[in-house]
């Protein structure tokens, strides 16, 4: 590309390309100003042939718009650039190896132009049976200021290290409209959806877990496990999460939606405002609690604002420092409004 000057906006000499890339972006957020913009096809999207001749092309840097896979986009972006990749929505996206993210400011955006929660994402990163001990996610982020939108998180992975859809290592990272799948490790205690070690992490419109594969008996096996330094150095510090949905199929009492092992698994603030925590009734068992942990919190406060709990016996595991603020529900009054 040639770079140019059309209305006074520097293009690289494709304006029509970078035109729609850019259009893309802005219904994402009309405010955002990107760096380089890549696209991500397989090679089997239908669409893939005829979108690949009419749009690829190379920026300054040698990178090219259209990549076939996810790994090689990231690889194309630059760290602290604001780079946009964009993942079509038309099939998965399968990584054979974790999907290492250790650059900043990088927004990862998947195609299916979806709003509110995540539940049902149509871009999907995906991850089989591997072999190498590393993969313990489909995706670890340790960067910092990224974003992920519009994604679904998918491991299968029977691997033994494979614990996790996404680990969470990274700073200011906002999740939003993501979904966390993992449909295996259901009878280890130590595995979970995410693993969440992420320093003044957002997690918004997100979806947890399933209400289809039962948890075995006798295993906590969150959705959202919080014990400290399980990536080396990082820890749950000041999190928020907003209009979540954490799910859960149990066959014990034990299964628990948000834990931490240890005593100061959280830093300074973990807040949880309109979310759920859903059991399904299917289940064989009745979760004891949604949000616990191996010890009372002694370095952060836990506070639940206006949640809500289906089907576990009390919403918090008591004498942990979780705090829970918010309506008593009372049958057929709750929320009616009433004058004084």
């Amino acid at each position: 590309m040639n770079k140019a000057k059309i209305n006074n906006e520097v293009t690289h000499g494709n304006y029509g390309l970078e035109k729609v890339l850019k259009d893309i972006v802005q219904s994402f957020n009309p405010s955002f100003i990107p760096g380089n913009i890549y696209v991500v096809f397989n090679t089997s999207d239908t669409a893939y042939v005829q979108y690949a001749k009419n749009w690829d092309d190379l920026y300054p840097d040698g990178t090219r718009v259209i990549h076939t896979s996810l790994s090689s986009a990231v690889d194309a972006a630059s760290s602290n650039r604001n780079d946009v990749i964009l993942v079509n929505a038309h099939n998965a996206h399968a990584q054979t190896a974790i999907l290492s993210i250790t650059k900043n400011r990088l927004h990862i955006w998947g195609m299916g132009m979806r709003s509110g929660l995540g539940l049902g994402a149509r871009a999907r990163i995906t991850m089989g049976v591997t072999t190498a001990a590393t993969d313990i996610a489909v995706m670890q982020n340790t960067g910092v200021g990224n974003t992920f939108r519009n994604l679904k998180f998918d491991s299968s992975n029977t691997k033994d290290e494979s614990l996790y859809s996404v680990a969470e290592g990274g700073e200011y990272t906002i999740y939003e409209g993501c979904e966390f799948y993992k449909s295996t490790d259901l009878n280890e205690t130590a595995a979970a959806e995410v693993l969440n070690n992420g320093d003044s992490v957002q997690w918004l419109d997100c979806v947890f877990g399933s209400t289809v594969n039962e948890i075995a008996d006798d295993k906590i096996r969150p959705n959202m496990l919080l014990t400290r330094e399980t990536i080396t150095g990082k820890v749950c510090r000041d999190n928020y999460i907003k209009h979540c949905l954490f799910l859960v199929k149990a066959a014990g009492t034990e299964a628990v939606r948000i834990y931490g092992a240890n005593a100061n698994d959280v830093e300074r603030m973990l807040l949880i405002e309109d979310s759920v925590f859903l059991s399904n009734t299917l289940g064989s068992a009745t979760p004891a609690h949604a949000i616990g942990f191996g010890a009372a919190q002694t370095a952060g406060t836990v506070l639940l604002k206006n949640c809500t709990s289906v089907d576990h016996t009390v919403m918090k595991q008591a004498s942990m420092n979780i705090y829970v603020d918010g309506a008593v529900p009372t049958h057929n009054t709750s929320g009616v409004s009433v004058t004084g």
